[in-house]
């Protein structure tokens, strides 16, 4: 085996060396943003505010009520068949060429995943101010 053969296997397994340690962070990165989404509960004045935006902003396209409307019915018996993490992904990231916008400007993973989970259960109403 020539120098220059050695050189560029050598080469290659340094490189394979140093992709494998971003790789495995990026998935510990990943694993606690998850663990992080599902843990999350907002406090009470954002609580609120999350309520609030799914009646008056999410309400304009499924309906005040959210029994449907441009969007699909977000009641809990239209809830009950997704999967909690494809409802979250679906808030959080909006769905591309359908009128579903992303909300994470709005707010964060963890915020998007309780609403998931009180779509779930039955959407509370609108405290009264």
């Amino acid at each position: 085996m020539s120098t220059t053969q050695r050189a560029a296997i050598e080469n290659h397994r340094r490189m394979k060396r140093r992709r494998a340690v971003p790789f495995s962070l990026l998935a510990v990165a990943l694993t606690g943003s998850t663990l992080a989404a599902r843990s999350a509960e907002p406090a009470g004045e954002r609580a609120r505010e999350l309520v609030r935006m799914v009646r008056q902003d999410c309400g304009a396209c499924h309906g005040m009520r959210l029994t449907g409307g441009l969007g699909p019915a977000l009641t809990r018996e239209a809830m009950v068949d997704k999967p909690l993490d494809s409802m979250t992904a679906t808030i959080y990231g909006g769905r591309p060429g359908t009128p579903m916008p992303p909300w994470r400007a709005m707010m964060s993973e963890a915020e998007a995943r309780w609403i998931a989970e009180r779509l779930a259960r039955g959407f509370p109403e609108e405290a009264p101010r």
